[in-house]
């Protein structure tokens, strides 16, 4: 079989516009092309994210960010928000890189609420939390705002957010959320390759960050503030990922940023409406679902339907498209369906039709 179309939450399917940016001919990483390259985007990239501070482009996964984020803001006590695989996570990476490490935890499917973080931040021991705003394995999509106004309460707590499958799907507006670091990988919402992260600091972190002095070289904060003021990276990026989010900046912004975050919110709700449709329920609490991916309940939560989820893949994937079968400890009582990147009415309507048509086959 020739190339699936993708529709799991990551990586999400690629256009041929990006692969053809992505192929540029090299330019040396030092040069005054990569600089003019660079400088060129970051007005747009500071658009996006609603920001007047330096955005970072970082040769690497998300994750590697995020542990960079711990190693270069915690020097107390770290609290971490955790309600899904990937925010749970950040506990272990926590902990990993030696610092001292408190678990918010709640149930698979509820969101992270500011009475809960209010309450621990109150006791004093901490001065940074995690918080992942979208959590990609239950579709569960917090509410940030509500959270990121406790920063106001709080002004010497760093707060790291988490926005790798909500980023450029939604209104993220960084230095209005008052929030210290905010970072994404480009195989979610930016439908590009993986293997680069964006993110941005606020002021407060850099300054925090010049207070740690284990903070290492590659994910230390202010080299890429130091490197950015340049039009630069501090190590040598993967510069066929640069040329395509310069591709793919333009096509947000030919669109609209506000009409790419429509588009997102009414896919998601197509979705939803199918799988009500087909007599499912859905994983997150009511009110708090992700607009770029949905976790449908198949088993993991009592009522709605239940069916045989590899099956229902396997046919899904003869008809020449892979969808999720769930993760983690909710594989296969949950599945989960992506409308992030590049998808349209048009591409989600064929999606629908090949799962109605592998519904028929249960």
């Amino acid at each position: 079989m020739g190339h699936l179309k993708l529709h799991i939450p990551g990586p999400v399917e690629v256009s041929e516009r990006t692969f053809q940016a992505f192929r540029s001919p090299m330019i040396g990483h030092r040069s005054q092309a990569f600089k003019d390259l660079y400088g060129r985007m970051q007005p747009k990239l500071q658009a996006l994210l609603y920001t007047r501070q330096l955005v970072y482009i970082s040769t690497s996964s998300a994750w590697g960010v995020m542990e960079g984020a711990i190693r270069n803001l915690v020097a107390k006590k770290v609290l971490n928000c955790m309600c899904g695989a990937f925010s749970d996570k950040w506990f272990d990476v926590s902990k990993r890189c030696g610092k001292d490490a408190e678990p918010l935890q709640v149930p698979w499917g509820s969101p992270i609420r500011a009475e809960a973080v209010d309450k621990k931040l109150a006791t004093g021991q901490f001065d940074a939390l995690t918080f992942i705003h979208n959590e990609t394995s239950t579709g569960v999509m917090s509410p940030m705002a509500e959270i990121a106004a406790l920063k106001r309460k709080y002004p010497d707590v760093m707060f790291i957010v988490d926005t790798v499958s909500s980023m450029t799907a939604t209104k993220l507006e960084f230095d209005a959320l008052g929030i210290d670091v905010m970072l994404a990988g480009t195989q979610k919402a930016f439908a590009l390759p993986p293997g680069t992260a964006v993110f941005v600091c606020s002021p407060a972190a850099l300054a925090k960050a010049a207070t740690l002095k284990d903070r290492g070289y590659y994910f230390d904060f202010l080299e890429f503030q130091k490197n950015a003021e340049g039009n630069m990276t501090p190590s040598t990026p993967s510069i066929g990922h640069v040329f395509a989010l310069e591709s793919k900046l333009d096509e947000i912004f030919a669109e609209g940023v506000d009409a790419r975050f429509a588009r997102h919110a009414k896919l998601a709700a197509m979705t939803r409406a199918w799988a009500a449709n087909h007599g499912f329920t859905l994983f997150p609490d009511q009110g708090f679902e992700s607009v770029t991916l949905t976790c449908v309940n198949n088993g993991a939560k009592p009522g709605g339907r239940v069916v045989d989820v590899p099956k229902l893949q396997k046919l899904v994937r003869d008809q020449g498209i892979l969808m999720d079968g769930g993760y983690g400890k909710i594989k296969g009582t949950t599945f989960r369906l992506s409308n992030m990147g590049d998808e349209t009415e048009v591409t989600m309507n064929r999606l629908y039709a090949a799962l109605d048509n592998a519904m028929k086959q249960l």
